[in-house]
């Protein structure tokens, strides 16, 4: 269980956060004078080399992104323009890529920064630039909204890329690509002009992920754990109804791959904080603003709560709660995680993610005893990932945070001579999110604008 009796202290975090960043410039700079990983975008590392991994160019997004981050954090103008001229050069095709539920990484990552960078004021308002990405997010979104199931009782859900029976744990942070398009006057126009509502499509995904993807120990089957997430739930689509958990990169339906589980606790505190934003009028058609909050809290509390109690004190997490060798480790959990074992490899990506749920949540909630602990842990994270083993300094190697995974049932990941685990690399998502954490608490402790992707509009 993570330990959160002795966070550490503000400046003890903003110490670490100054050498983040100054790691993170050497590995974006090394990065873009190295800029062709092999068949697409980069994905994780092999011997500290970026490599690309065919399945979908996801990761785009958070390589370009990084740039932008950066620059947000120290204010290098070099980084600024670095991240709006591959984005222009790169992000073109993902903007309308009908094929992913990724859009929430790749296209808030990239044009939702620049936006938002342009809307705080960091960067000088041009209003044909601020139209092009303002144009840019609003037909992300609605091409986003287009990968639809429609279930029983008028619900559905934004279909990932196995087809329309699958339903991921991931896609609830692309919802971001649906709100800021909604704030942006954004709709999804289908055959005679029918218009579809952004918000409406967002709250019905919601609502079922929190539905089906969450667990919360009523007895749904054998294995329901409260706060346990399934990363794939599958579909009936001639019905509408759903079948049965799945899982593409965990160990097993009836386990929690920890980086679904970090997807969804980022995701909802996310989402909790636009609606709480959300004039009571336009929440009405779905119960109203409390009802939207509650829809977030519930899976909210339940994941946070599964976080901390089956990670180990240090707070970064091992791939996979039901991992079948993690019981040759003893009692891993009353002791900080070691990535160096022999049995099962952590992942150090899903504590990324999964801090900045905690951290926002925990704001979110203030004093109440839960918001305390929920942001200890967060800050506990932080500590852990923003110091050695876990921040990469060494110039020969390409990635910023070390120990994340990719995809161990496949054997994706690389396994270094000699020993059996994967250990030691990095992976794009895991480097975006250690960033864009380090950049969340930045803002915070030093009291700048509150980070929020809904910034942009």
């Amino acid at each position: 269980m993570i330990e959160l009796d002795r966070p550490p202290s503000s400046q003890a975090i903003l110490a670490r956060i100054d050498q983040l960043w100054s790691a993170s410039a050497a590995k974006i700079r090394v990065l873009e004078s190295d800029p062709d990983p092999g068949g697409g975008a980069p994905v994780h590392t092999v011997r500290g080399r970026y490599r690309a991994r065919g399945w979908t160019d996801w990761t785009e997004g958070f390589r370009v992104g990084s740039a932008l981050l950066q620059f947000d954090a120290t204010g290098d103008s070099a980084f600024l323009e670095l991240g709006r001229r591959q984005t222009l050069e790169r992000m073109a095709s993902h903007v309308t890529h009908f094929g992913v539920h990724d859009h929430g990484f790749t296209n808030v990552s990239t044009y939702g920064n620049l936006l938002r960078l342009m809307t705080e004021g960091k960067v000088r308002r041009q209003a044909w630039e601020r139209a092009f990405y303002r144009m840019a997010l609003r037909c992300s979104g609605a091409v986003q909204a287009s990968r639809w199931t429609a279930l029983q009782d008028e619900e559905g859900f934004i279909y990932s890329f196995n087809g329309p029976h699958s339903l991921f744990a991931d896609t609830l942070r692309s919802l971001r690509s649906l709100a800021l398009a909604h704030r942006l006057g954004g709709t999804l126009t289908l055959d005679q002009d029918l218009r579809v509502s952004l918000l409406e499509r967002l709250v019905k995904h919601a609502r079922t992920t929190a539905r089906y993807t969450v667990y919360y120990g009523e007895g749904r089957d054998g294995y329901d754990v409260r706060g346990r997430v399934a990363h794939e739930s599958l579909f009936n689509v001639r019905s509408g109804t759903y079948r049965c958990a799945a899982t593409q990169q965990g160990y097993s339906p009836f386990g929690t791959w920890t980086r679904g589980l970090a997807w969804i606790m980022c995701g909802y505190a996310e989402l909790l904080e636009y609606f709480a934003t959300m004039e009571e009028e336009a929440a009405a058609p779905f119960g109203g603003r409390g009802a939207l909050l509650e829809l977030c809290a519930r899976p909210l509390r339940a994941t946070c709560d599964f976080y901390l109690a089956q990670t180990p004190t240090c707070g970064v997490p091992y791939w996979d709660t039901a991992a079948p060798r993690l019981g040759e480790l003893g009692d891993y959990l009353d002791r900080p995680a070691d990535p160096f074992n022999s049995s099962e490899p952590v992942d150090s990506s899903a504590a990324a993610i999964a801090a900045q749920g905690l951290l926002r949540f925990g704001r979110y909630l203030g004093k109440e005893a839960s918001g305390k602990r929920y942001w200890n842990a967060g800050l506990r994270i932080a500590g852990t990932l923003f110091e050695d083993p876990y921040l990469s300094t060494a110039a020969d190697h390409q990635g910023l945070l070390l120990h994340s995974v990719y995809h161990w049932p496949n054997r994706w990941d690389y396994v270094p001579a000699g020993r059996s685990v994967a250990c030691g690399e990095a992976t794009m998502w895991g480097d975006y999110h250690a960033r864009e954490l380090a950049l969340y608490l930045q803002r915070v402790l030093g009291g700048e604008t509150y980070l929020a992707f809904f910034n942009a509009a």
